[in-house]
């Protein structure tokens, strides 16, 4: 038989059996492409002696981790265990359940990814000049540098994008009350930026420490990035394994799922006593309002792709983050789109205090009596329509899923611009066979069969994952929603038991109790990624100590 022929055999076979393990790695929780890779890894000498080729189990891998960034947001919105790149999208896709849509958040997470993955191939040329060498300008190793003080500033800027107002203590308020004084003459000053500009005016000085305070919700914001940042430490320290022999046993697993999914679970159980009927529309997306979000999720997954330890999820704050930034910034009345708050309709958090023009001027008993009236009318910033409507989180819901795609497409171009791994499953190829680096204008052969069948393989995974949607809503409507909920938490609860052990299960529960916190107390959710950025930020900062030998 001519070799060609059987080159091409060997790709679509690796490229059939590399989708059905993505399906499987993307609707079942813990069973990570990771674990693909290193099992694949492991069995590699065996499939060369019986024949198979490396660059056919490449292919596979290649294939499997395409599919997951397609399929991974079934199970993170419509069950409720998340994995760490889609550990946000259960804020906005627990909302389209809940009101009906979440046929309509499915087809959006489908064309996200798909936009994702197309934006991110020409991206890759952009990469390579930047970061290649030979050319390129060879700014890889610069970024190494800078990597702990990056990674600090991200850091930063998430927490500052803190938007509740949160009040200080009672006996704070009542110290600083007099510490007002009145300005002659206001100061006022624009800043120029472009087309556009700041205004701020300033009528006193003013250092009360009030019941509506964005300092007082920024630094209870701190302390929580930071309590999620020390129990991820944690989770890292500690050992895993699994009972049943599982390899590659990680706690990050039930530490997620207990953040982000056994806690928003709970939330449901007690806000919501059945799921409503769902619309089926099942119709994709006009791409052409998701143009310019998904080029910048694109564009930051590029710069986020080459960072250690750097997910989809911290991709995604910062491309959320920055649109509402600009949103502000370009539009006075703009309001900002909700991929941060959990809570769902009737769940009770801590009274969030709404400021309006002239309540500073009223006594404490009446702004109280003001609040309490608007309490009652139902406006608090859970309920506010506006602020969670539908048509937001489908976007947000289209973004994460791009985010979540371009990386996995970014990575596996950085694997062969500088030679570096970034992810388990690029991990496993640089260790399977020498990576032909590129160094030349035109890209490895190697490099564009693998980028065809991850293109191939996203373009085949839109209709597998809206069927799969559609079996998932099947279920939903068969099983009561308290039923179903209880059903998948002790699910979850098994899974971790099986992957990490008893170990796993009191990570869950302790990550449980943490992720009921922080609607509680009225701040986002996505503060709770300080479980993946402050271990790593501690391990980077622990290796630049050690580089100046004072450890």
């Amino acid at each position: 038989m001519d070799p060609w022929l059987i080159d091409y055999a060997w790709l679509i076979g690796s490229f059939i059996f590399g989708i059905f393990l993505g399906c499987l790695t993307g609707l079942i929780p813990g069973f990570h492409v990771n674990n693909v890779a290193l099992i694949a890894l492991s069995l590699s000498p065996v499939a060369v002696g019986i024949g198979i080729p490396l660059d056919a189990v490449a292919g596979i891998i290649v294939a499997c981790g395409t599919v997951h960034t397609f399929l991974n947001y079934i199970p993170s919105a419509l069950v409720g265990a998340p994995d760490d790149n889609m550990a946000l999208a259960l804020l906005p896709g627990h909302r389209m359940l809940i009101s009906g849509q979440a046929a309509q958040g499915v087809a959006y997470s489908a064309r996200g990814s798909q936009m994702g993955m197309l934006m991110s191939i020409p991206l890759l040329i952009v990469a390579r000049l930047l970061f290649g060498e030979d050319p390129g300008l060879g700014l890889y190793e610069a970024s190494r540098d800078q990597l702990p003080w990056l990674l600090l500033f991200i850091s930063i800027f998430l927490i500052m994008t803190e938007t509740t107002r949160l009040p200080w203590p009672i006996w704070s308020q009542k110290v600083t009350n007099r510490l007002k004084w009145a300005l002659k003459k206001p100061i006022e000053f624009t800043i120029p930026m472009g087309r556009f500009s700041i205004r701020r005016r300033y009528d006193a000085i003013d250092f009360r420490l009030g019941e509506s305070s964005r300092t007082a919700g920024i630094l209870v914001a701190t302390a929580y990035f930071l309590l999620t940042g020390f129990y991820g430490w944690a989770v890292f320290e500690l050992p895993a394994r699994s009972p049943v022999g599982i390899p590659s046993a990680s706690l990050l697993f039930p530490s997620l799922a207990g953040l982000f999914g056994i806690a928003n679970l709970i939330d449901i159980y007690v806000t919501t006593s059945e799921i409503p009927p769902q619309e089926p529309n099942w119709e994709m997306p006009d791409p052409k309002p998701l143009m310019v979000p998904t080029f910048l999720s694109a564009v930051v997954s590029s710069v986020m792709a080459i960072l250690p330890g750097m997910t989809a999820a911290q991709a995604t704050v910062v491309v959320m983050s920055a649109r509402n930034f600009w949103g502000k910034l370009t539009d006075p009345n703009y309001i900002p789109a909700d991929f941060e708050h959990g809570t769902q309709p009737g769940f009770e958090s801590m009274p969030q205090v709404m400021v309006f023009e002239g309540m500073e001027e009223l006594s404490l008993k009446d702004r109280e009596l003001f609040q309490e009236a608007l309490a009652d009318a139902g406006a608090t910033p859970d309920l506010d329509l506006v602020n969670n409507n539908q048509q937001r989180d489908l976007e947000i819901i289209a973004i994460l899923s791009s985010v979540n795609t371009a990386v996995t497409v970014m990575v596996l171009g950085f694997l062969y611009m500088v030679g570096r791994p970034r992810s388990g499953a690029a991990l496993a190829l640089n260790m399977m066979y020498p990576i032909d680096i590129w160094n030349a204008v035109e890209p490895p052969a190697d490099f564009i069969r693998l980028l065809a069948i991850t293109v191939a393989s996203g373009l085949f995974a839109v209709p597998v994952m809206i069927e799969v949607g559609k079996g998932m809503l099947k279920m939903h409507e068969l099983v009561p929603l308290r039923n179903l909920v209880i059903g998948v938490s002790a699910f979850i609860t098994i899974l971790v038991w099986i992957s990490t052990d008893w170990i796993g299960v009191g990570t869950l529960v302790i990550g449980t109790m943490i992720g009921l916190m922080a609607p509680r107390i009225g701040i986002r959710r996505s503060h709770g990624m300080g479980v993946i950025l402050v271990p790593i930020m501690i391990y980077t900062f622990a290796r630049e100590i050690d580089a100046f030998g004072f450890a």
